[in-house]
C-alpha cells in the first residue's frame, strides 16, 4: 500500500502542486490538506481517493504558488485618501511622508477573498486523476515485486516441508528406539504386545499426515490466490494464519530435534511473508 505521486499545474496566475503519498494501514485513513477556497470539493476528493486507493495512510496535498499575477490584497484607496486628508489637518508635511503613514494604518489594505473558479478546478481536477495514476501505477510495480517475493517464501516453506516429509519415518523410528530404551533402562519385565499396542497408540498421538497435507493445501490456497485480479490483502493474511497453525501443530508434535530445526526455518520464512502482506491491499 506503500506509494507516492506528484503531478503540477502550471496555470498563468499560480502554480499547483498536487501530491499523494500513502502508507500501510489496515483500513483507510484519509489526511486532506486543500485551500480554504477549495474546502466545498474536499468531499469530492475523498470519494475519489477511497474509491481508488481502497486502504492504506493517505495524505493528500494541494499546494499553491502565485506567480503574481493577481494580489489577494488591493489598496483601500477611500480609506488612504481620508486618513491623508485628516492627518493634513494635524501635520505640515508633504504627500509622500503621509501616503507613508496612512499605509501604515487599519484599513488601508483590503483583503479580497478569492473565489473558485470552475474552469480552473476542471483542470485540477484533470491533475488529481493523474496523481491517482501513478500512485496506482508505483504500488503496482511494488505488487510485482512482493509477488515474486511471496512465490520464493511459500516455495522455502514447500522445500522445508518435503524435508519433513522426508525424515518423518527416521522421526517415528527414533521415537520408537527411545522408548525401548527408556524401558530397558528400568529393567521392568514388559508385554512385548501390550508394549506394541501402546507404541503403536503413542505414535498415531504425533502423526502428522493430516498437518503435512493441510500445509500443503494452504502454501497452494496462498498461490493460487496471488494470481487472482482482485487484489484482496486481508484474504490473504487469513491464509497465512492457516499456515501458521499447521506449522505450529508439526512443531508440537515433533518431538525430534531435526524436524524442529526446520519447523523453526517455516516461522521465520511465514513472519517474513506476514510483514509483506501488510503492503498489500
Amino acid at each position: 500500500m506503500t506509494g507516492y505521486g506528484k503531478t503540477v499545474l502550471q496555470l498563468s496566475t499560480k502554480k499547483i502542486t498536487i501530491e499523494l503519498k500513502s502508507l500501510n494501514s489496515k483500513n483507510l485513513d484519509l489526511n486532506v490538506r486543500i485551500p480554504s477556497y477549495y474546502r466545498e470539493k474536499e468531499l469530492d476528493i475523498r470519494k475519489k481517493l477511497a474509491l481508488n486507493l481502497v486502504r492504506g495512510k493517505i495524505d493528500f496535498s494541494i499546494y499553491i504558488e502565485n506567480n503574481g499575477g493577481e494580489l489577494s490584497s488591493k489598496i483601500n484607496e477611500k480609506a488612504v485618501r481620508e486618513y491623508i486628508s485628516q492627518l493634513k489637518k494635524i501635520v505640515n508635511s508633504d504627500e509622500i511622508e503621509l501616503l507613508k503613514i496612512a499605509a501604515r494604518l487599519p484599513d488601508s489594505l483590503k483583503a479580497e477573498r478569492e473565489e473558485l473558479d470552475e474552469e480552473e478546478w476542471n483542470k485540477i481536477a484533470e491533475a488529481i486523476n493523474k496523481t491517482i495514476k501513478k500512485i496506482i501505477s508505483y504500488r503496482t510495480d511494488e505488487g510485482k515485486v512482493l509477488l515474486k517475493d511471496f512465490e520464493m517464501r511459500v516455495a522455502i516453506i514447500e522445500d522445508l516441508l518435503n524435508k519433513v516429509i522426508e525424515i518423518d519415518p527416521k522421526r517415528i523410528e527414533n521415537v520408537r528406539l527411545k522408548l525401548k530404551k527408556g524401558i530397558e533402562e528400568l529393567e521392568a519385565k514388559v508385554d512385548e504386545n501390550r508394549f506394541e499396542q501402546e507404541l503403536i497408540y503413542y505414535i498415531e498421538k504425533l502423526d502428522i499426515t493430516e498437518e503435512k497435507v493441510r500445509l500443503k493445501n494452504h502454501l497452494n490456497y496462498f498461490l493460487k490466490e496471488l494470481k487472482e485480479q482482485t487484489s484482496n490483502g486481508k484474504k490473504l493474511g487469513f491464509i497465512t494464519q492457516e499456515i501458521g497453525r499447521e506449522i505450529n501443530t508439526i512443531g508440537s508434535k515433533a518431538n525430534f530435534a531435526d524436524m524442529q530445526k526446520l519447523v523453526v526455518q517455516m516461522k521465520d520464512e511465514l513472519e517474513k511473508i506476514k510483514e509483506q502482506n501488510l503492503n498489500v491491499l
